[in-house]
């Protein structure tokens, strides 16, 4: 242990710690700008410089161990001044837009400048001017509000494994863009808007549709459908001020009939119909050798990431459309059908945990008869927060409603896929009475669950060994694909998540989103698991309904024209 003291106290740290570790744990509040935890500090910002007694010059806490013997002053007049004379020069090359920001009293560079005391502007000049970057159908890029803290390039090289952005230029032309400072649509991005967690200010934002949405909405003509994520209803009430985890599904969805949406589903029904579609895939592929180790194609991110890097895999991915897609898709056929509605007078809007869901929605393939998408328009957890707020609505004092019929039922194998680990688990339940016509002893497979990157295990199915694995993370998931690449073959399933920890930590969710209410959501899914009482897919009585008046079996005919779809590969600059 060392021996040092923080602000003329005593405390104790582990050697190799550093200065900023320590404080943080005296429950002193340190600012930083460039820091993200869990991957080496660069120390870029030095917004998180401290004072250290008998050094000539300040020190940034996030990349400098502490020693036997410090004495460090966090707050020192010294200090302070150079924290504000940052944040001051910052400011100086920063647009003075902030009551029409996105981020506008959710900025970081915005909280530091109060408290901090900014208050007049000392440094002047030529402000930088870039071009906005509006080419994606997911994400905007307004380089004139970057800070150049380097987040948003470390989390897409390091842990996500994409690289689709870097510094570019030298000195004060330096810059954060693409390949060639090209758009974002013709670069490697995969849209799962990772970059956004991490921004501390408006440099990047989701491409929002809430001015689409409330047209529709105020449009007589139309009929607005509404369907939510699983995983949205355990983040949502964090916009609100309730407690990380809280479920506000019934909540949400009176919320969404006030503001004026016709009808509401739970897209958990979609994931149930998901499994059912997936479960029947593997099946039939481990029956008559289609192509091992099947690789889910839930997250759109994902599906983008094996198009460009590993097109050789594509024979792999599941055909099966997303929940997202797949209840566009029954929303504009069978439902519109059975109302005697016009397909092409249905709104649909999906409200998603992830940035990239407004991609997936956009994709040539996803049109309905070739004509109408699937889904019109996708809203992040955010968008519908901000919907709500516009519409004065206060989720703490509402009263919960159910989602309509047909598509309101859900299982829980269709709730937890909001996890990591929950497409796995929901699969294995069902895959396993498909095989052997029998229920799952112990529907609790622990081992897929939890928030590592990687997980792997093995089940012996009616005499059969299964094997499968669980990633989420791009960075994690181009280890395993390198790994069968390379001929590994033990593998059956495989489970792929594009952001860490799943749906849950997905890119279009709260903006504070930290490990700790990453857990707090997890928990949240799995305690309805616990509770309630259909806990597998092929128990949702309005799937096999489904299948029953509409759809004919699973992998049948009208099922695979309407919730299955193909990839290809995708050419992009490098």
């Amino acid at each position: 242990m060392v021996q040092m003291e923080i602000n003329k106290r005593p405390f104790e740290a582990q050697e190799g710690e550093t200065i900023l570790d320590v404080v943080r744990r005296a429950g002193i509040t340190v600012p930083t700008l460039c820091h993200i935890e869990g991957l080496t500090p660069t120390g870029a910002c030095r917004v998180c410089v401290v004072e250290v007694e008998g050094m000539p010059g300040l020190v940034p806490s996030c990349s400098y161990p502490v020693a036997q013997g410090m004495k460090i002053y966090t707050h020192s007049p010294r200090a302070i001044r150079a924290r504000k004379t940052i944040i001051e020069l910052l400011l100086a090359d920063h647009p003075d837009d902030c009551l029409y920001c996105v981020r506008n009293n959710r900025c970081d560079l915005q909280g530091l400048a109060a408290d901090l005391g900014v208050r007049t502007q000392h440094y002047g000049g030529e402000k930088s001017a870039y071009r906005e970057d509006v080419s994606s159908p997911a994400i905007i890029r307004d380089p004139n509000k970057c800070i150049l803290c380097g987040k948003c390039v470390r989390v897409c090289e390091e842990i996500q494994g994409v690289s689709a952005i870097d510094f570019i230029g030298r000195g004060s032309r330096a810059h954060i863009g693409t390949a060639f400072d090209e758009g974002l649509n013709v670069s490697s991005c995969v849209n799962c808007g990772q970059c956004i967690l991490v921004c501390p200010t408006g440099a990047l934002s989701e491409r929002s549709y809430v001015k689409e949405v409330l047209e529709a909405l105020n449009n007589p003509d139309l009929t607005v459908v509404v369907s939510h994520a699983p995983s949205v209803s355990v983040t949502l009430g964090e916009e609100f001020g309730l407690p990380a985890g809280t479920d506000v599904d019934g909540i949400m969805c009176a919320a969404l009939r006030q503001i004026g949406c016709d009808y509401v589903f739970d897209t958990a029904f979609t994931a149930d119909l998901t499994i059912m579609e997936e479960g029947s895939e593997l099946v039939h592929r481990i029956k008559n050798g289609g192509a091992l180790p099947m690789l889910t194609s839930c997250s759109p991110g994902w599906i983008k990431f094996v198009e460009e890097f590993y097109p050789d895999l594509l024979d792999n991915l599941s055909t099966c459309k997303s929940p997202q897609q797949m209840m566009g898709a029954v929303i504009k056929s069978f439902f519109a059908e059975r109302m005697g509605l016009d397909p092409k007078r249905i709104f649909s809007v999906s409200i998603m945990p992830c940035t990239a869901k407004k991609f997936e929605a956009a994709r040539p393939e996803m049109m309905h008869e070739g004509e109408t998408p699937d889904v019109d328009a996708v809203l992040t957890t955010r968008e519908l927060a901000r919907l709500f707020r516009m519409r004065g609505m206060d989720l703490k004092t509402m009263e919960p409603e159910t989602a309509d019929t047909p598509f309101g039922e859900r299982t829980t194998a269709g709730k937890i896929f909001g996890a990591s680990g929950g497409v796995m688990e929901a699969a294995i339940r069902s895959a396993y009475m498909l095989i052997t016509g029998e229920e799952l002893g112990d529907l609790n497979v622990k081992a897929v669950r939890g928030l590592e990157g990687r997980k792997e295990a093995r089940l012996n199915i009616n005499g059969l060994d299964v094997g499968v694995a669980v990633v989420s993370g791009l960075g994690n998931a181009a280890k395993l694909l390198d790994e069968i690449r390379a001929g590994r073959n033990d593998l059956h399933f495989v489970e792929v998540m594009t952001c860490p920890g799943g749906c849950i930590a997905g890119g279009g969710q709260p903006l504070d989103t930290d490990l700790t209410s990453v857990q707090a959501r997890l928990r949240a899914l799995y305690q309805l698991d616990e509770t309630e009482t259909k806990r597998t897919s092929h128990s949702n009585e309005w799937v096999q309904r489904l299948y029953r008046e509409y759809l004919g079996a699973p992998l049948g005919e009208k099922s695979h024209h309407l919730l299955h779809t193909h990839y290809a590969k995708r050419e992009v600059l490098l």
